[in-house]
C-alpha cells in the first residue's frame, strides 16, 4: 500500500510511517515489507535520514538525493533535529512535566534496552496532555538523546508503560492494545539544500 506523503520536494520525502512497518529492510525475505521498499515500487530512489522502530507511527524522514543525505545525517547526528513523540500510558503521572534522566543499556543477545549505571546517557523530557477516566494518559516526548528503546525503557521506568508495547509493559497493559500506542507526531530540522526550517507532522492515529 502506497504511503502518505507529508512532503516531498527535490531533495526530502517524508511519509506517515504506520505502525507495524519496517523503516528500512531486515535481514530475511519475511523482513523485506518496508517504508524504503514501498517508496521504491513507487520508482523513488530515497535514502533513509533516520529510522523509527517498526511498531512506532508517524514523521519518517528520506533524502532523495546523496547531498540532503549527507546533511540529514549530520543533523542528526549533532542533535539538531527536534523530535516531538506521542504515547498512550497506563496509570495517571502526577507531575505534569519533568524529565527521566536514565542512562540506557542495551542487553547481550537481546532486542532490549535496560536502565544501567554503566549505560550510556539517556534524556528524555515529558508533557502530560491529558488524564483520562480509563485510567491511562497522554502523554507528549520529546528526546534529547536516541538510545535504542528510550522512550519505552524511560517510560516504564518512570512507571507507566505504553499501552500495546510487547516488550516492556506487564502482560495486561501490552494486550490493551492492537497496536504500540507511540507516534511521532512532529519532527523539525533545516531544509538539506535551502538551510529553511522544515517542520512535519503527521496525525495522532489514537487517542
Amino acid at each position: 500500500m502506497p504511503l502518505p506523503v507529508l512532503h516531498q520536494d527535490r531533495d526530502v520525502l517524508a511519509v506517515d510511517k504506520p505502525a507495524g512497518l519496517l523503516s528500512v529492510p531486515g535481514k530475511g525475505p519475511d523482513k523485506a515489507d518496508c517504508a524504503q521498499a514501498r517508496l521504491e515500487a513507487e520508482g523513488l530512489r530515497v535514502y533513509p535520514a533516520h529510522r523509527l522502530d517498526m511498531g512506532t507511527s508517524g514523521v519518517l524522514l528520506f533524502a532523495l538525493r546523496r547531498s540532503a543525505e549527507r546533511e540529514l545525517h549530520r543533523q542528526f547526528r549533532e542533535r539538531e533535529v527536534q523530535k516531538v513523540y506521542v504515547a498512550r500510558v497506563a496509570g495517571h503521572p502526577s507531575i505534569d512535566t519533568g524529565e527521566i534522566d536514565a542512562p540506557l543499556a542495551v542487553l547481550a543477545g537481546e532486542p532490549r534496552s535496560e536502565v544501567s549505571a554503566s549505560g550510556k546517557a539517556a534524556l528524555t523530557s515529558y508533557r502530560v496532555l491529558c488524564r483520562d477516566d480509563d485510567g491511562t494518559s497522554l502523554i507528549e516526548l520529546r528526546p534529547h538523546t536516541g538510545r535504542s528503546h528510550q522512550l519505552r525503557v524511560h517510560l516504564c521506568h518512570l512507571g507507566f508503560p505504553i499501552l500495546g508495547d510487547p516488550i516492556y509493559a506487564p502482560p495486561g497493559v501490552a494486550s490493551a492494545s492492537e497496536r504500540l500506542c507511540l507516534h511521532a507526531v512532529e519532527l523539525r530540522c533545516s531544509h538539506p539544500y535551502s538551510r529553511e526550517p522544515l517542520s512535519l507532522r503527521a496525525p495522532i492515529p489514537f487517542r
